[in-house]
């Protein structure tokens, strides 16, 4: 195997390249950071997905080393995942590990899919830490809405801190307090650290990030956040591909699982976010009022 890439400066457009410069010391950074995996197995269960996940083709986004693949696979242990991530040094620490014969790992592009063969359609989508290192963020989600079944619902794992000071200052306070000088010593490099922090300080808040959920497709958009020190700094933001296009699509003779009703969701959360619902579910319009009958007209 080739050495993995020099550590250099990072922008959205080269994160795959700066990932497989750290892909060794990941996971031993990413374990020292409390709740990590917890918070990554809250937003699989807040997918609702039911039965264990049996009979159900699941794709995980973004997938590094396997943390949110794992937090699948120990959520919903019968479901038949693909993990995907644009880089080859992440992808192979994350195959190194030990994985039930459901899962398959990717090297692929989050931006064009279909290039590496995932075409879908997915009973449910979880996208952790992906968003905010795409270049072309509304295509690709418009694109993950295609992937989905009709019903089926997409979990956006995300920093999101531009709508709050208190969450900014936070955040900033613990990169460059903790993360980026563990960073510098793990990995004799910060940069990659550096654009985490400068990264999630520019991204969208959380009102522009339902906004583009919207934009892109997706009903019953909503967002809760995770407890401790991540609290209002990592949210799960959820929605759907509507159910009602199934009716445009042609019977394929094979039942769909039951979709999951976000109404449902295990908040976990200690402390949930205000506005957790940011779209309500679409009420049907009343039926107008039948014209009198002339006829009938006294």
């Amino acid at each position: 195997m080739s050495p993995p890439a020099k550590p250099g400066p990072v922008d959205r457009g080269g994160a795959p390249r700066s990932f497989d410069a750290h892909a060794r010391s990941y996971d031993k950074l990413v374990n020292l950071n409390p709740g990590y995996h917890d918070h990554l197995r809250m937003s699989v269960r807040r997918l609702g997905l039911p039965a264990n996940g049996a009979g159900l083709k699941l794709l995980d986004l973004g997938c590094g080393t396997g943390a949110s693949t794992a937090a699948l696979v120990e959520v919903l242990p019968r479901a038949e995942i693909t993990a995907v991530d644009a880089s080859a040094e992440m992808l192979s620490m994350a195959r190194r590990k030990n994985w039930p014969s459901t899962v398959r790992f990717v090297h692929g592009n989050a931006e064009n899919l279909a290039m590496s063969g995932i075409v879908g359609p997915y009973d449910g989508i979880l996208a952790a830490y992906l968003l905010r290192n795409l270049v072309h963020q509304d295509a690709a989600l418009r694109q993950f809405h295609r992937l989905l079944r009709p019903g089926a619902p997409i979990a956006v794992h995300e920093y999101s801190v531009r709508d709050s000071v208190r969450s900014r200052a936070r955040w900033t306070a613990v990169c460059w307090g903790v993360i980026i000088p563990l960073g510098r010593m793990r990995a004799g490099s910060a940069d990659l650290y550096r654009y985490l922090w400068r990264s999630v300080l520019q991204f969208d808040g959380v009102t522009a990030l339902t906004k583009r959920m919207r934009d892109a497709g997706f009903e019953d958009v909503r967002v809760q956040t995770v407890p401790g020190w991540q609290q209002h700094i990592v949210h799960t933001f959820l929605g759907r591909r509507s159910a009602a296009e199934a009716e445009a699509e042609p019977p394929d003779g094979v039942l769909d699982p039951p979709a999951a009703s976000l109404a449902d969701i295990d908040a976990d959360a200690t402390t949930p976010i205000e506005g957790l619902r940011i779209t309500p579910s679409p009420r049907p319009r009343p039926e107008p009022a039948p014209a009198p009958d002339p006829e009938r007209a006294e």
